[in-house]
């Protein structure tokens, strides 16, 4: 009878420790989807009233350099002091990098039909959601796609580089279809990825951090899946 209850109490606990965690992991989860949701609303937010506002006065001006590279350097930022940061100021560089990207992008709208754009973006996001939920729930260990996705990425950056001198519409064509396969395999290998982050021994802070910089990966992921789909797909003006 002792052994009885001993077995059931052992039992008792695991179930109760389980639940925790699940209540834990979830929460972790939606901090991370609702900062990235947060993130891709001030990024369109941004760009729509961006474009509204200065017209092709700003897509002219020197001052487009510095909406391009600041958020460059933010992103670089936030990942190489994440550990040191509050969560606070963590969430907040994380909301300004979204709108400094966003006014980065009010150029997409002189080249592009508002039609078309918000066509590409709800595709993108129900792909986005499709990838993320398989990335989630799937019982692969997709951490050995890694090295593959790093590799395709610089290749991406690469060609899309080499492009802006040379102008070619057959090589922007592959490296948006490439694009389109490299981000679509990160955003389920990060989801993944974010997921076993979470550890049920962090405290507040800690959780807090991974949260904000999950959020920051799967926005990237999305605003470039975003951005290669609609070179493809995207009405011009």
């Amino acid at each position: 009878m002792s052994n009885y209850d001993h077995n059931a109490a052992s039992s008792g606990v695991q179930r109760g420790a389980a639940a925790t965690i699940d209540v834990g992991l979830r929460n972790y989860m939606l901090s991370v989807y609702n900062y990235m949701a947060l993130g891709v609303g001030l990024t369109g937010v941004a760009a729509f009233f961006t474009y509204r506002l200065t017209g092709p006065a700003l897509l002219q001006s020197p001052l487009m350099w510095v909406f391009v590279l600041a958020p460059l350097g933010l992103v670089f930022f936030i990942s190489a002091r994440i550990n040191t940061l509050s969560v606070q100021t963590a969430r907040l560089l994380f909301f300004v990098y979204a709108a400094l990207v966003g006014i980065s992008l009010s150029t997409i709208f002189h080249v592009y039909t508002q039609s078309s754009i918000t066509r590409v973006f709800f595709f993108s996001a129900a792909a986005f959601g499709a990838l993320s939920l398989w990335g989630y729930t799937t019982q692969r260990n997709l951490s050995g796609f890694g090295t593959f996705l790093f590799m395709g990425l610089i290749g991406v950056i690469i060609a899309s580089l080499v492009n802006l001198f040379l102008r070619s519409s057959g090589l922007d064509w592959l490296v948006s279809v490439v694009g389109v396969g490299v981000f679509a395999g990160l955003t389920a290998y990060d989801t993944q990825r974010i997921r076993n982050m979470f550890d049920s021994r962090d405290d507040a802070t800690s959780t807090g951090r991974k949260a904000v910089i999950g959020a920051l990966s799967l926005y990237l992921n999305f605003i470039n899946l975003f951005m290669m789909l609609l070179r493809l797909m995207g009405g011009r003006r």
